[in-house]
């Protein structure tokens, strides 16, 4: 019977264990936070505080426009991080002492990539919501390389959240062949595309 026991005991933690190293981070990631974009619409409201509670759009400068306290930027944020934005607001406005703030997405702004140049079906290609897409599942979207495709330095414009823009190249070419490149290392999240990159795969010069 003890040895029963010491065996479910065992599964138990283990399976508690799981759980923990998926919560944690450190097991393979399905999914991303969802960070907050222009024209999302959300819903926002404020525990016991019915006359606060509303339903708007992130307008172009990334903010919201909220009861007493006007503008509140949130944009790039995820749900909880704007949560905790807009309680502090209202905390620092002297309106409520402890703020319990709910954010949801009502309505998801259109979350899409582009690629272009040497690729088979180049265009315009939707973003998961809150799972990821890297340029490598791209480029597979779009039909892989043309012949003539240069691989080994693929670009990505993004656009940050400070409105700078920034150009990274990448090698994709390895990445399909399973190889790791140096050229590629310390830039692994660039590999998860941003809603509104454009991807563009230059031809090799023969």
């Amino acid at each position: 019977m003890k040895t029963l026991f010491n065996i479910l005991l065992v599964a138990v933690f283990s399976v508690v264990a799981a759980s923990s190293a998926l919560a944690d981070g450190s097991g393979t990631p399905k999914s991303k936070a969802y960070n907050i974009r222009t024209t999302d619409k959300l819903r926002i409201s404020v525990f016991q505080e019915d006359d606060l509670a509303t339903i708007c759009r992130v307008d172009a400068k990334g903010t919201v426009n909220l009861p007493l306290v006007g503008e509140v930027r949130v944009y790039g944020q995820t749900l909880s991080e704007a949560e905790q934005t807009i309680a502090t607001a209202y905390k620092d406005g002297r309106f409520l002492r402890n703020p319990e703030v709910t954010v949801a997405v009502e309505e998801y702004a259109p979350r899409e990539v582009s690629i272009q140049g040497q690729v088979k079906n180049p265009g315009r290609y939707a973003l998961p919501i809150e799972s990821t897409m890297s340029v490598l599942d791209l480029v597979t979207k779009a039909g892989g390389f043309t012949d003539t495709a240069q691989g080994t330095a693929v670009k990505i414009t993004r656009i940050l959240l400070d409105g700078t823009t920034k150009v990274i190249t990448l090698d994709v070419e390895s990445l399909i062949k399973g190889k790791s490149d140096a050229k590629n290392t310390g830039e692994n999240n660039a590999l998860l595309l941003e809603p509104d990159d454009i991807v563009y795969v230059p031809e090799r010069i023969i």
